[in-house]
């Protein structure tokens, strides 16, 4: 029995190991591609004395990813390796409302980036559209400061829901206490893990119906151009940007699924199958962030330049 006990222990422990391995293997990544995108980003913003609209949400997303991978690291690192550290406070309660912050924030930046794309990019002729067009880089700075604002206050819903476990399990000493306040706590949580889902939802809803309408929008102007017998470089540009749409749609379906699933799995304390889903929520910032790279020409010319370099100097090694 204590034989298996032992064995149990060490096959936790190498899980644990091998967890931490991959996860920080995928945040070094995403944090050297994100900041990739934030130095050219900046570069040209010392270059050019200003940065457009496009840049400014790209050099926003950056910075969020870079901040939430970087958290998300350091409280999956103490939770398998460290786990006595979290409960020192305030340590679990910064570390996590930080992290919900910034990935809130990225969420909804990549959120706005699409809706940005759609208004920019789609031909529609409805009045309000049309309006948007003309007003879009007024509303962006606004759209991101209520990105902000809107992570902030995810943040401090995350800070209250860790802030009240963690007393909860320090105060909890008569039976009869424990029950009056387990409903009390339920009902708080449910309300807190309602917002929660909901800013996931908004956020999600927000990419499909831009990334629907554009779709649409470059789907019905290849098609005119088919029927015009006009295959030109533009045609070849919209069906990339057609394939680079649905791959983002796709990601980002998979990323909602998973952060609803860390919600479940969270009041059900399923521990394996929360660190299965961080796995993939710390792969998805770098993938993305390199699709959206490889979408934008200036970005790509100098991600090439220095894997160029990287490579005739290996060579010349």
């Amino acid at each position: 029995m204590e034989a298996c006990r032992s064995s149990q222990q060490s096959n936790v422990t190498s899980y644990g190991a091998t967890t931490v391995a991959i996860i920080t293997l995928e945040a070094v990544l995403g944090m050297w591609i994100n900041a990739f995108l934030v130095c050219v980003l900046c570069i040209a913003w010392v270059k050019k004395k200003t940065l457009n609209s496009n840049e400014k949400i790209l050099l926003l997303l950056g910075c969020s990813r870079i901040s939430y991978l970087c958290f998300s690291w350091v409280n999956l690192f103490l939770s398998i390796i460290y786990p006595n550290y979290l409960y020192v406070h305030p340590i679990l309660q910064v570390l996590a409302s930080s992290s919900t912050f910034f990935n809130y924030s990225s969420l909804w930046v990549s959120a706005c980036l699409c809706g940005f794309y759609c208004i920019k990019i789609a031909n529609f002729r409805n009045r309000f559209f049309i309006y948007l067009k003309v007003k879009i880089d007024r509303i962006v700075p606004w759209l991101l400061l209520g990105s902000e604002i809107l992570a902030l206050a995810m943040g401090i819903v995350i800070y209250d829901i860790t802030e009240t476990l963690q007393s909860s399990n320090l105060t909890f000493t008569s039976q009869g206490n424990f029950w009056e306040a387990r409903i009390t706590m339920d009902k708080h949580f449910f309300l807190s893990f309602f917002l929660i889902g909901f800013g996931y939802a908004a956020s999600f809803m927000a990419v499909i119906f831009s990334a629907v309408f554009l779709l649409f929008s470059l789907w019905r102007h290849k098609h005119k151009m088919q029927t015009k017998s006009m295959k030109d470089l533009s045609m070849d540009a919209h069906i990339r940007a057609m394939k680079s749409i649905l791959s983002f749609l796709v990601m980002y379906s998979i990323n909602f699924v998973c952060l609803i699933l860390t919600i479940i799995y969270s009041m059900k304390n399923e521990n394996i199958m929360t660190l299965l889903i961080s796995i993939y929520l710390c792969a998805f910032p770098a993938i993305h962030s390199l699709i959206l790279i490889f979408s934008n020409p200036t970005l790509e010319k100098a991600l090439l330049k220095i894997l160029s370099c990287v490579k005739c100097k290996f060579f010349i090694k």
